[in-house]
């Protein structure tokens, strides 16, 4: 399932790489990414909100979803042959996995994404019914997902939108004893533009680590997000201002975590300094 916003050229180049069957959710793109899809990929599944859902347009996707697991993808990102045919056998092989995250490869150098890196050495280390170590997040570009769990747990939300979306669903579905593990020999490759603006990639990030942090965290940790976001500099206050009119949409679906699940989330941070 592949979800994207005006990136056409991107997805021209991607799509004949993605195995069939492909869900396309068009996010509100005005650059007539629907109907050059419908006229040179007309296998594709596509779903047309018309607005931009921002990452809860991949719940769409998962809903229209007609098989048990569904592999995400970027329109900047594809995967590796075979590698869904391996994920399926992993996830076949482990019922309590909800979220598969692969090894993603940056660029034509292919180079191993910092995220995967963290994720291969996971302090959580691995569990017997789980294929990989351990973890409490994952890149939604390089993800296989079981979508049963995927479902129960809601999906991704309205209040994170965008950025950074992957931390509060994965916390949600440990909550809910599913398994979430990394698997090093399936493969995604993200060959990803230069970003056109950082500062506001920053913002971003600051205001959704915020609000991630109201969601499910207890207080102290939403003090030290908010703090650490002041001492980013500009680019910190901007996210903490933009996350103030999100704020009673993240307190009226706030609810702390299992104290397991926060013990690990802690672990993680601490490994990551």
């Amino acid at each position: 399932m592949v979800a994207s916003r005006d990136r056409l050229r991107a997805l021209a180049r991607t799509l004949p790489k993605h195995p069939r069957p492909v869900i396309l959710v068009d996010n509100g793109s005005t650059d007539g990414t629907a109907g050059f899809v419908r006229r040179h990929f007309p296998d594709v599944l596509l779903a047309e909100p018309g607005v931009n859902l921002g990452a809860p347009g991949r719940n769409l996707g998962v809903r229209m979803a007609g098989t048990p697991y569904v592999a995400f993808a970027d329109d900047d990102s594809w995967w590796a042959p075979g590698a869904l045919e391996r994920a399926a056998d992993v996830l076949d092989a482990h019922p309590r996995l909800a979220v598969l995250g692969a090894r993603v490869l940056v660029g034509p150098e292919e180079r191993l994404d910092p995220v995967s890196e963290l994720m291969r050495h996971s302090p959580l280390g691995t569990e017997p019914d789980l294929p990989g170590p351990s973890v409490l997040g994952f890149l939604a570009c390089g993800a296989v997902v079981r979508r049963e769990a995927f479902l129960e747990a809601g999906g991704f939300d309205d209040v994170i939108f965008f950025f950074g979306e992957e931390e509060r669903l994965a916390v949600d579905l440990a909550a809910k004893g599913w398994g979430l593990a990394y698997v090093d020999d399936v493969v995604a490759h993200h060959h990803p533009s230069p970003a056109k603006d950082p500062r506001g990639r920053q913002a971003l990030a600051a205001r959704n680590a915020v609000l991630t942090a109201v969601l499910r965290r207890p207080w102290p940790v939403v003090a030290r997000r908010a703090f650490d976001a002041l001492r980013a500099g500009p680019p910190g206050w901007e996210g903490l201002r933009a996350a103030v009119p999100r704020l009673p949409g993240a307190l009226a679906d706030r609810r702390e975590l299992p104290p397991a699940v926060e013990r690990a989330r802690r672990r993680l941070e601490q490994a990551a300094g």
